[in-house]
């Protein structure tokens, strides 16, 4: 017991091992993947995000131009990220915050067709 004692009052004069997290938040490392995002003022609702995501968290339909991700899912593999064609996925360096309840990322977007109208619409006003 009188071997541990020295090491029992250093820790208490010492700073914390460990951060008080939330309340304390490291700042996060050069590259570092948290928080899966989705523009879908650019994404084209191909779907590619969800067929190569390992973890299965991304649904994405494009007939009604939804794309919804199951943040508990997801592993932060960035695999989505790589092989989206338009750069519309990215990843935050800072993780989602804690949650006490499950939740799932909903965006809505325009679908391709309306997309186009528009387009053809401006292109004959010019």
């Amino acid at each position: 017991m009188f071997k541990m004692t020295p090491t029992i009052l250093r820790n208490f004069v010492s700073r914390r091992a460990t951060r008080m997290y939330p309340v304390v938040v490291r700042p996060p490392f050069p590259g570092a993947r948290g928080a899966l995002c989705n523009d879908v003022a650019v994404c084209d609702f191909c779907g590619i995000c969800a067929a190569k995501c390992p973890s299965r968290c991304i649904a994405v339909d494009k007939k009604s131009a939804t794309w919804q991700c199951d943040p508990f899912a997801c592993i932060c593999c960035g695999i989505c990220v790589d092989v989206c064609k338009t750069g519309a996925l990215r990843q935050d360096p800072l993780y989602r915050p804690p949650s006490t309840a499950r939740e799932h990322i909903f965006l809505q977007g325009t679908p391709a067709k309306d997309r186009n109208e528009k387009r053809q619409t401006a292109d004959m006003a010019t």
